[in-house]
């Protein structure tokens, strides 16, 4: 009551909001803990508050088919929803969270911008690299390996990302944009 939305994330079939005062709420399709209530799985026709953690607030989301991730007010990041390819990047099981899990980025690293592609993830960090994690059997991960799926994040090649400065949502290959222009 009282609130307003400043930013709205459309997945592919749900979508959630940033309120004014930094709280997120989700609503639609719930098959797989994307609108991450904690609840059980039901579709929600209106908005339902996603549970950041004590003190926390959203800063940036991104929803994709199935899986949505927030970048928090302390830099942190957490996904939730589907995990069939590792996609929530929480080193796991792939097992589908209906609450967020934090991911883990590397000591002392924090994410300034985050793009959730339809079974992968990728988020810039604050000292301008890429990573990226999820199912990798086209190489939409960028990181010159395998193509095998990766679970936790990983970085993608200098090569392909220098210094990354924003992201655009794409459903399969991360669309970084450099600073070198592409």
């Amino acid at each position: 009551t009282g609130r307003t939305a400043v930013a709205v994330y459309v997945g592919d079939y749900h979508t959630c909001a940033i309120l004014d005062d930094g709280s997120l709420n989700c609503w639609g399709y719930d098959s797989d803990g994307q609108l991450g209530d904690g609840g059980t799985n039901t579709d929600k026709n209106t908005p339902v508050l996603v549970s950041l953690g004590t003190g926390r607030t959203a800063v940036a989301v991104s929803a994709g088919h199935y899986h949505t991730c927030a970048i928090l007010d302390n830099g942190s990041l957490t996904c939730w929803g589907r995990d069939s390819n590792g996609q929530l990047g929480d080193g796991g099981t792939n097992t589908n969270k209906n609450t967020p899990v934090p991911v883990s980025l590397g000591t002392g690293r924090t994410a300034v911008a985050v793009s959730v592609g339809d079974y992968h993830t990728c988020a810039i960090l604050d000292d301008g690299s890429l990573t990226c994690w999820g199912p990798d059997s086209p190489g939409q991960l960028g990181d010159g390996g395998t193509t095998t799926n990766n679970t936790t994040p990983g970085s993608v090649s200098p090569a392909a990302a220098p210094t990354a400065v924003a992201l655009a949502a794409c459903p399969h290959p991360p669309c970084p944009i450099t600073d070198n222009g592409f």
